[in-house]
């Protein structure tokens, strides 16, 4: 309720021209980070509702909300903020639109965590999509980001169909919309065309969703689109869809699976009586004796869990050796991204307490690592932004005003050629960060895959975590490819290749110490630092802070992830 009062508030202030030349875009773009904030932080207060219990469902049904729907939007809504504080200060034509799309897209987010109905369902899902494909598109004037934004768009709207037609086929079936009753409904009857056909419209939903997270073989559009976007945008659509679809297919998934379990306990608790007075609800009387029912259920449950065994195997063999050959940075992170998708539908799939506690403290390092790895982005093209035009007297005022800046994005690898020897701080955060998605110990990153395979092995996967471990260790090689090149001393000819139309993180340090050595302004050197704010330097430490250290202190995130494990699988 507070998000959609906001954004419209928002709306009103950016269309009423006396409101909006007395609030600057910056503004707009803090406001937003502080409702995300607040947001977060009552989402997190519901918490401390000692009837909460498994869920209190809320309007009528459409949505419920849980322990693990409350904690996931608590962590997205924080997340958001931090990206939205990252946004140039220098792209003012741009602030506003981000913000309020940025908003929109975070509230289908929230919303679709706690759905509970297809119905409320699709329109979250819809309402994150729009406000995606439309961030794509965010930067009109770049062709790159046009392409993007219609490949996203065009790609994006074929999964929706598919989702839409798995949502049809299960309401033809069954006459329901509510996801509990449809679980209900599946696990009681012993009509098999009813299973099958719901199950089956239930792979569809799950086959759509796979294609929005990009997972393999549904992966073609996210290293296209992710490269053409700008890195602002790149970060938002990388980190925030992930959080709330794969925390959607958890709960579909789990659902599933538990409902029949409770629904046969259930039989076993009731009085005779009552068993025969709700036989023609449930059909309990028929389910006794009759194996039928339970086969159909195991073959379809199975077939669904085969689903995401295949697209992890696919993910993790198709992310790591494709992302060998890539020499674009976004590329190789796209690819990175589809490995690390692997993992966690492996973790999905096997499906016990052990392998969703894995699964939730995989999810949540990856986003922490991948945001930091973004922001590192973010401030060396911030960095390079000051080498965009030659450095004369008559530019420098310019040059130095973070509002006429023209930010450079990072393409190629070899642009990060020598980043240790310009900005020691950057190097040795990026180099943790891509430790740590190797899988490197004592990093997090390395834990989040133990505890996946651990889980995989413990339950019979051999062929699988073997598969996951050979893939980590082809994968660690692009990854100490980037450290090594970061590690190497810049050379006149790889800055001219690496960078055509501005000079790299070197020359443009270069370029900054020449003009101050000429002594045409004594306080060049200090003003440049302002191009990054003091918020984005200490979030870069505390991100890194916390890959390097986690060890030190691992209880706070396990126990939490452990606590929401359980609060699943409690019937």
């Amino acid at each position: 309720m507070m998000m959609s009062t906001s954004i419209l508030i928002l709306i009103v202030a950016k269309a009423l021209p006396s409101i909006q030349k007395h609030i600057s875009s910056i503004h707009f773009t803090r406001i937003s980070a502080i409702i995300l904030l607040i947001s977060g932080f009552l989402s997190l207060n519901i918490l401390y509702i000692q009837s909460i219990g498994s869920g209190i469902g809320i309007y009528s049904g459409l949505f419920q909300i849980t322990n693990i729907s409350q904690t996931i939007e608590f962590f997205l809504l924080v997340i958001g903020s931090i990206i939205l504080i990252g946004w140039p200060l220098n792209e003012s034509k741009y602030s506003i639109d981000y913000s309020l799309i940025v908003l929109f897209s975070i509230l289908g987010s929230s919303l679709l965590v706690s759905s509970l109905d297809l119905i409320s369902f699709y329109l979250s899902l819809e309402l994150q999509s729009f406000g995606l494909y439309i961030l794509a598109t965010l930067y009109r004037e770049k062709e790159s980001s046009t392409n993007a934004g219609l490949k996203y768009f065009l790609l994006g709207g074929l999964s929706s169909c598919i989702i839409l037609l798995g949502a049809g086929i299960i309401y033809s079936l069954t006459g329901l919309t509510q996801l509990e009753s449809i679980y209900m409904l599946i696990i009681s009857t012993n009509i098999e065309y009813v299973i099958i056909g719901s199950l089956f419209g239930v792979i569809l939903i799950m086959i759509g969703l796979l294609f929005k997270i990009s997972a393999a073989p549904l992966h073609n559009w996210s290293p296209d689109v992710y490269d053409e976007t700008p890195t602002i945008v790149t970060i938002w659509l990388t980190i925030i869809p992930k959080i709330s679809l794969l925390i959607l297919i958890l709960e579909i998934y789990t659902q599933l699976n538990i409902f029949p379990q409770f629904t046969m306990l259930q039989y076993f608790n009731y009085p005779l009586g009552l068993l025969e007075s709700n036989s023609s609800l449930f059909n309990v009387a028929n389910l006794t004796g009759n194996t039928i029912w339970q086969e159909n259920i195991n073959t379809n449950l199975l077939s669904l869990k085969n689903l995401f065994l295949i697209s992890s195997v696919l993910s993790l063999i198709i992310g790591t050796v494709v992302g060998l050959a890539q020499i674009k940075i976004k590329r190789l992170l796209a690819y990175s991204t589809i490995s690390h998708i692997g993992f966690m539908l492996l973790a999905l799939a096997i499906n016990t307490e052990q392998s969703i506690d894995s699964f939730l403290f995989y999810l949540i390092q990856y986003i922490i690592t991948n945001l930091n790895i973004f922001f590192i982005l973010l401030a060396i093209s911030y960095i390079w932004s000051l080498n965009s035009t030659p450095v004369t007297r008559s530019t420098i005022n310019n040059r130095l005003n973070p509002l006429s800046l023209n930010i450079i994005d990072v393409k190629y690898i070899r642009d990060l050629q020598g980043l240790f020897y310009t900005n020691p701080f950057l190097s040795l955060s990026l180099s943790l960060s891509l430790f740590s998605m190797a899988g490197i110990p004592p990093f997090v990153g390395f834990f989040s895959k133990q505890f996946v395979l651990y889980s995989a092995l413990d339950s019979g996967y051999y062929f699988i975590s073997l598969l996951g471990i050979l893939v980590s260790v082809i994968s660690a090689s692009y990854y100490l490819k980037i450290i090594k090149i970061l590690h190497i001393a810049p050379t006149t000819s790889s800055s001219a290749i690496a960078q055509p139309k501005s000079a790299t993180v070197a020359t443009a340090v270069t370029h900054l110490v020449s003009y101050d050595t000429r002594q045409e302004s004594a306080s060049t050197t200090n003003n440049t630092v302002a191009v990054l704010s003091q918020f984005h330097c200490l979030i870069i430490s505390i991100l890194s802070l916390f890959i390097l250290l986690f060890i030190l202190k691992p209880t706070l995130i396990l126990n939490s992830t452990q606590v929401l494990s359980i609060t699943l699988f409690k019937l």
